[in-house]
C-alpha cells in the first residue's frame, strides 16, 4: 500500500495531499530510512517515524486498512512506539492547556458571577 494512503487511513493527516506533502519533503522514515515519494510501499511490520504536532511520533504498522474509517478502526492500524514517559507527559499537556492562567485573558462565567455576588454585598 501507499505510504500517502496508510498516513490519511490512520489519521495521521486530514487529507491525502498533506500526506503526500509529509512524504515528498522526506520527513517520513520507514525503518530508518528517509523516504521522499509518496508511492513508497507500507508492509505490515514497518516502524514509520514521522513528525506531528511539535512531536515526532514511531509507530509501527499492524494493518493496512482499506478505507478511512472513524478514529476507533484507524487506531487498529498501527501500535504506538512512544516510551510511556513521552505518552505521560503528552497527556500532561493535554490537561494543562485545557486551563486559563488566572488573571488572563476574558473572566469565565463563574469569575463574572463572583464578582457580581462581590459588588452586591458591598452595594457597589
Amino acid at each position: 500500500m501507499r505510504l500517502d494512503k496508510w498516513l490519511w487511513y490512520a489519521r495521521f493527516s486530514k487529507s491525502r495531499t498533506t500526506a503526500t506533502l509529509l512524504c515528498t519533503d522526506g520527513r517520513v522514515r520507514i525503518n530508518r530510512r528517509r523516504i521522499s515519494k509518496a508511492h513508497a510501499p507500507v508492509r505490515i511490520g514497518d516502524v514509520l517515524t514521522f513528525p506531528q504536532a511539535k512531536k515526532i511520533r514511531v509507530v509501527r504498522v499492524l494493518s493496512l486498512g482499506r478505507r478511512r474509517g472513524p478514529a476507533t478502526e484507524a487506531a487498529t492500524l498501527y501500535e504506538d512506539l512512544a516510551p510511556p514517559e513521552q505518552q505521560k507527559s503528552s497527556e500532561l499537556e493535554k490537561t494543562i492547556s485545557g486551563r486559563r492562567l488566572p488573571g488572563s485573558g476574558r473572566p469565565t462565567k463563574s469569575d463574572r458571577r463572583a464578582v457580581d455576588l462581590l459588588k452586591a454585598r458591598y452595594n457597589v
